[in-house]
């Protein structure tokens, strides 16, 4: 059906599981010790494998490319549009195609060159299990994209374009007719904050369950697209490396299982999570790459000193071949790492997304690594530096400054934005909230911090700071002191070198700027004010809001 505004449709709401929803309802997914459900089983129509599931899901895998070309739950299709199946990046070209049946598990698998592809279903479940095994860069980027048919779904959320044609940026940012924008690529969260994604309404829930992205790049705050609706149709997506605001190296090996999941129109089972999915039927099925639950070991964690409780803290692990992360507990930072691949990996604490601490921790098959407590010295994070003044908190991201949560789901041009201009007073209890979270070279650069020092402060020479989260073309902060003193431009650190600040992320390498301000800079009259101006200098980028620009942590002057 046509996606036009002038039609009437049923409006279904669009939505994300965050990990926190493990208690919802679980109205689909494994079935302990299942028995062979009624009509389970697969046939060969000539061009697609067929298989049903025996509980109202039947789906079809070409045997020509390995395209999942029909989807249909309790007889309505839900895949394809615009004449598009569903597939690994944009559809892999020719491939081998196989099936086989082992009692009540079903594989498909498909080979593409270097890279392999699974589906796998079970007697009498609403799933279909998918596997990745990427070997190299031969196939460009690793995402598969389930493509939704129109009108069954649609939404007007912020990864939505359905009523809008208007591109303010490349052809993936829109802008509707009220000033709001909207793009695919505003998902709002983190890895770390969803289990699924997907649409629910009118007694159909159709989900992604996200794979643990043990072989993804980016960690645990990495952001990328995880869904979009437009007039053609929707898309769900489960994104392993898509080359777009990397920080890491791709890594190459099997990924999965990832799940697409269809209920009765409620979340999908907890059964299906990443944390507490198992899949030791699929131990003898072959599949290229797959290690067991006993060919992986876990890592454990006494406890975190040196902590600062008001903030949460993420343990990490990660080497070339493989990444992994989990929470530490409140109370005495306590954290439990399972299924890891055995190796060596570095490991850091993170407060808040920025990694206060580093260390190395070697995994073992069928092994626990149980680690004595971890401190992390004061030194290394940065709030516990006496201050003159500070803006904004040492935590690894921009949060609390101004239009800072906002920028996670839309472009800085939206007219939800607050001014990106306006200067800041220390002293005026708005600080944080005044200074915006990104400055642009072609936008907000030369803004300007007013503040008072002792006559003692100003007697001395001062260290000042400027965190960054990320930096697009190369942006970077300048300063200059009371028009009499300016800094050396820096040297731009390693940054990924693609959109972020405008597509919804500012997630990229945490860095520090420091600036050693000699005395002669400061103004000797206590009753005036001081005055930084910090201006984005940089060789790159064009104009507007895709002028060099950077992303703020937190800025501080040193007693």
């Amino acid at each position: 059906m046509s996606g036009s505004p002038d039609r009437a449709v049923s409006r279904r709401a669009l939505v994300v599981g965050a990990a926190a929803a493990a208690g919802s309802a679980a109205l689909a997914g494994p079935l302990a010790g299942a028995a062979s459900a009624a009509g389970f089983g697969w046939r060969d129509d000539g061009a697609n494998y067929v298989v049903d599931t025996g509980a109202g899901l039947v789906f079809k895998v070409s045997k020509t490319n390995g395209d999942l070309t029909s989807l249909v739950y309790k007889g309505t299709e839900y895949q394809g549009y615009g004449g598009k199946n569903s597939h690994i990046e944009s559809g892999l070209g020719s491939s081998t195609v196989g099936i086989k049946q082992s009692g009540t598990t079903i594989l498909v698998s498909v080979a593409y060159g270097t890279l392999r592809h699974y589906y796998a279903a079970r007697s009498g479940e609403n799933n279909v299990y998918l596997w990745t095994n990427k070997a190299d860069s031969s196939v460009s980027a690793t995402r598969y994209i389930l493509r939704v048919r129109a009108g069954l779904f649609l939404n007007d959320e912020p990864d939505s374009y359905t009523y809008t044609t208007s591109t303010i940026e490349a052809s993936d940012v829109f802008a509707r007719s009220d000033g709001q924008t909207r793009s695919k690529h505003y998902s709002k969260r983190r890895t770390v904050d969803y289990d699924y994604i997907g649409w629910t309404g009118g007694g159909v829930g159709l989900w992604i369950v996200r794979s643990n992205h043990e072989k993804a790049s980016g960690g645990p705050f990495y952001r990328s697209l995880l869904r979009h609706q437009s007039a053609d149709g929707g898309g769900l997506y489960e994104i392993l490396y898509y080359g777009e605001n990397q920080t890491e190296a791709e890594r190459y090996g099997l990924q999965g299982p990832y799940v697409i999941a269809l209920t009765d129109g409620g979340a999908p089972s907890s059964a299906l999570y990443h944390g507490t999915l198992t899949t030791p039927w699929a131990d003898s099925l072959g599949i290229s790459g797959y290690v067991p639950d006993s060919g992986r070991g876990r890592v454990a964690g006494v406890g975190i000193a040196g902590r600062a409780t008001a903030h949460p803290y993420t343990v990490g692990l990660a080497n070339s071949s493989a990444q992994y992360w989990g929470s530490a507990r409140a109370s005495d930072g306590y954290f439990s790492i399972p299924r890891v691949l055995p190796g060596t990996y570095t490991l850091t604490v993170y407060k808040g997304e920025l990694a206060v601490y580093t260390g190395s921790v070697t995994v073992s098959a069928g092994a626990t690594t149980t680690l004595n407590t971890i401190t992390v010295p004061a030194s290394n994070d940065p709030d516990n530096a006496s201050a003159i003044w500070r803006i904004g908190d040492w935590n690894g991201t921009p949060a609390d400054f101004k239009n800072a949560d906002l920028m996670t789901y839309a472009h800085p041009s939206d007219v939800r934005a607050a001014s990106w201009t306006g200067n800041v007073v220390i002293g005026s209890g708005t600080e944080t909230s005044a200074f915006p979270c990104y400055l642009w070279k072609d936008v907000n650069s030369g803004l300007l911090v007013h503040f008072r020092l002792t006559a003692a402060q100003a007697a001395a020479a001062h260290t000042l700071r400027i965190g960054v989260t990320t930096a697009y073309a190369n942006g970077r902060p300048q300063i200059t002191v009371n028009d009499t003193w300016t800094s050396a431009i820096p040297s731009p650190p390693a940054q990924p070198g693609t959109r972020s600040l405008t597509v919804g992320s500012y997630r990229g390498n945490n860095h520090t700027f420091t600036y050693s301000v000699p005395a002669s800079a400061w103004r000797t009259d206590t009753s005036q004010y001081n005055v930084l101006r910090i201006d984005v200098v940089s060789g790159s980028g064009t104009t507007g809001y895709l002028s060099a620009g950077t992303a703020i942590d937190a800025i501080d002057l040193l007693a």
